[in-house]
């Protein structure tokens, strides 16, 4: 049996594993729209955050197996291969896309220059070749991020970081010049609920309160509109550790240092106000918790100062070129994994990952996620080896007129990565566009 995984990020690579493991004879392309394996651990994952970074050697033991091949730059949709002819290739597709785009606040500004997801600027600072912003620090003194989970704290860290921290890192050096120089001192890390419903962790938030020559600030009288953080004993363990960890530095004395994290709550955005053609500060509306787990606005207004503004609401789903979708949920309907159109089970057709469950969970989330996946693929594999395919897959893709990067051609691209970095007396630094990754995975 041939199985193509479309995606190389976690869940493709749990759902690759989970194949080989439950099918000894089974063969898994994993495709990837980049040259370049591992998904949102090498273009999500914060540079400074070596530890979860390292993850990418399990992943690299995955695509490594002998029944395992990696084939990058290959588009599924328009522009590429169409997803009926990836059915004819294969005996089973199993799409692990994630979720492509951000939630969108709604609110008027929203677009003014200055004003930008988190995804782009984490694309920026991680050098994913479709990023083409730039700028985002420039001429910046303070900062609004709206939101308050993990990838709310990344940003704000890394806004916070200095040229001594981040170049050890992979950071792209244009990124790295741009934030070494940056003059932003004040960061606001603002969300519309409490603290004991914010969704980032312990580990990330007590970070925050790491960083050199930053100090953290919390509004005490914000906390305690928070019945759970007066009475923490409802609240799950990370919860509790949460709000012990804001208790403290509600409690702590306001220094001098160069930087400041404001981390707020209970204030909902409602405008971004120009100044100069580009977003000049923030509207906030004043909320307090309905009794029902959601806020309720007070009519009472608050304008934060901030020439940035990143968003960071959470990632949705987006619809692909011949599955059904749910745009309700941003998911493909499916049941145990298997593709679900109007309620029939789809054969051949599975999901895993975020474009199977929402952006939910951490990385590890993935792995029982795409075990439940594979496990169904596999009990269906009787009636799906029934069908015949025309050889081996990749030569139907190169007569699609595709030429994949092979793992050969990734392992090229790490070696001029290594050779960038040491030509700029650095580490390993990411190669940060199309054309010098394509130059690279074949030898150019």
């Amino acid at each position: 049996m041939r199985v193509a995984v479309v995606g190389s990020g976690p869940s493709g690579c749990y759902t690759a594993q989970s194949l080989v493991q439950l099918d000894p004879g089974v063969l898994v392309d994993v495709l990837d729209r980049l040259p370049c394996p591992y998904g949102l651990v090498r273009y999500g994952v914060a540079p400074d955050h070596e530890k979860i970074k390292s993850l990418q050697n399990n992943l690299r033991t995955i695509l490594e197996h002998e029944r395992v091949r990696f084939l990058g730059g290959v588009e599924i949709g328009p522009g590429g291969v169409p997803a009926a002819r990836l059915r004819e290739l294969y005996h089973a597709v199993v799409y692990c896309v994630g979720a492509a785009t951000d939630r969108h606040l709604g609110v008027p500004g929203e677009d003014l220059p200055g004003s930008w997801s988190a995804t782009e600027f984490v694309s920026w600072y991680s050098a994913h070749p479709d990023s083409t912003a730039d700028g985002f620090v420039a001429g910046a003194r303070s900062a609004v991020v709206i939101g308050v989970g993990n990838v709310a704290v990344d940003v704000t860290r890394m806004l916070a970081r200095g040229l001594a921290e981040l170049s050890p890192t992979d950071m792209p050096h244009s990124a790295l010049a741009a934030l070494a120089a940056s003059r932003v001192t004040d960061i606001h890390m603002v969300g519309r609920r409490g603290p004991s419903q914010a969704r980032f962790t312990t580990k990330e938030l007590r970070e925050l309160g790491a960083l050199p020559d930053t100090e953290v600030a919390v509004h005490a009288e914000e906390l305690a509109l928070d019945p759970a953080y007066l009475d923490p004993s409802p609240l799950s363990a990370p919860q509790r550790r949460n709000v012990e960890v804001l208790r403290g530095w509600a409690a702590a004395e306001s220094g001098r240092s160069p930087r400041r994290i404001s981390l707020r709550f209970f204030l909902r955005p409602v405008e971004l106000l120009a100044e100069g053609g580009r977003v000049g500060a923030v509207r906030f509306e004043r909320t307090v918790p309905d009794g029902r787990g959601g806020v309720r606005g007070t009519g009472e207004f608050e304008a934060i100062e901030a020439q940035l503004v990143l968003r960071s609401v959470g990632y949705l789903g987006v619809p692909l070129e011949g599955l059904p979708f749910d745009p309700a949920t941003g998911t493909v309907p499916h049941l145990a994994g298997r593709v679900l159109r109007a309620g029939t089970v789809s054969p051949g057709e599975y999901v895993a990952g975020w474009i199977k469950r929402g952006p939910t969970g951490v990385i590890g989330t993935n792995r029982p996620c795409a075990k439940e996946t594979a496990t169904s693929l596999v009990e269906d594999a009787e009636t799906l080896v029934h069908k015949s395919l025309p050889g081996d897959p990749l030569a139907g893709l190169r007569a699609e007129g595709l030429d994949p990067v092979e793992w050969t051609g990734w392992q090229a691209i790490e070696r001029a990565e290594a050779a960038l970095g040491a030509s700029l007396g650095r580490g390993v630094v990411k190669l940060p566009d199309w054309q010098s990754l394509r130059d690279a995975a074949h030898g150019l």
